[in-house]
């Protein structure tokens, strides 16, 4: 009877399973069966909150890192498009490098027109409904619509405290007194190739003078304003640099700025080679450094 009771509970599935420790199958089954499920239409009061931080950090972005602008004038062709009948560039904005640099002769920059200035190129059509205004200034805040300033786009020729004027012999515009290089000048077909001549202008301590690369069909420093230092813009007006051409995609690219007082200006050679002795400077420690890791590395791979 003894053997026959031992026999019977070594047998017994449930006796056998808790003295094993094996963990209950019916039971964990009956756990699997019953999950605790998540909370019905949390993804739903959820989204109304993701949709809202999408758009604040949209409105955050475009306000002070980037942003992109539609080009919809020729004065900067072919630099940037904006021909009509072709597919305008769309071009991205940095908002930060002119936070710790001004800018600097060559630059491509969006500013707001000052005062003086009265043709505005990235034109936004005015509605009389309110409700179609509102939506209209909210899409231009989040980058959908056309900006709602009077904007421009054009490449800084002269900084603060320099006097510009045109032309030398050779139809070149000069920078206190010496020619400029400027290779990315367009001449349109049927406005000619000499460019419209103006006596010098010293340009205000803090202002830019500015001009397009389609010199000939361009109302830039020299015109707005009725020319002179009026035609100057505050440094204080640049909204960003243009960085990158970004649509269309045929035409992904970086936008060149070559600093047009350079060849003409030019450098002391001591300042030309600096870039060459950095190198050669940083040449020594970097090896150095490898050559260590490198040490390391093998030393601890090596067997004890």
């Amino acid at each position: 009877m003894a053997d026959v009771m031992r026999s019977g509970s070594a047998e017994d599935p449930h006796d056998a399973e808790h003295r094993s420790g094996a963990p209950d199958e019916s039971g964990a089954g009956s756990r699997r069966r019953k999950p605790k499920g998540k909370k019905k239409g949390s993804f739903w009061r959820e989204l109304p909150i993701l949709v809202i931080t999408a758009l604040v950090l949209t409105v955050l972005i475009q306000a002070f890192l980037a942003r992109v602008y539609v080009i919809p004038s020729q004065s900067m062709e072919q630099t940037l498009h904006g021909c009509t009948g072709c597919n305008n560039d769309r071009v991205l904005v940095d908002k930060v490098s002119y936070r710790f640099s001004d800018p600097e002769p060559g630059d491509v920059v969006v500013f707001r027109g000052p005062q003086p200035w009265v043709q505005n190129e990235f034109e936004t059509e005015e509605t009389t409904n309110p409700v179609a205004r509102a939506l209209q200034g909210a899409a231009s805040l989040l980058g959908f619509g056309a900006p709602d300033e009077k904007d421009f786009v054009k490449r800084v020729i002269a900084v603060g405290g320099q006097t510009v004027e045109c032309c030398d012999a050779q139809n070149r515009v000069l920078v206190d007194g010496k020619p400029l290089n400027e290779p990315y000048l367009y001449w349109e077909p049927g406005r000619g190739v000499g460019q419209d001549e103006f006596k010098p202008v010293t340009v205000p301590p803090g202002h830019l003078w500015v001009m397009g690369d389609n010199r000939n069909d361009s109302a830039d420093s020299r015109v707005q304003g009725g020319g002179g230092t009026n035609g100057a813009v505050p440094v204080e007006n640049v909204i960003g640099k243009a960085q990158v051409i970004v649509l269309p995609p045929t035409r992904w690219q970086s936008i060149p700025e070559p600093n047009p007082q350079s060849t003409a200006l030019g450098a002391p050679g001591w300042q030309a080679g600096m870039p060459l002795g950095a190198g050669f400077a940083a040449a020594f420690p970097t090896v150095w450094a490898s050559r260590r890791l490198v040490g390391v590395v093998r030393k601890r791979r090596s067997p004890e």
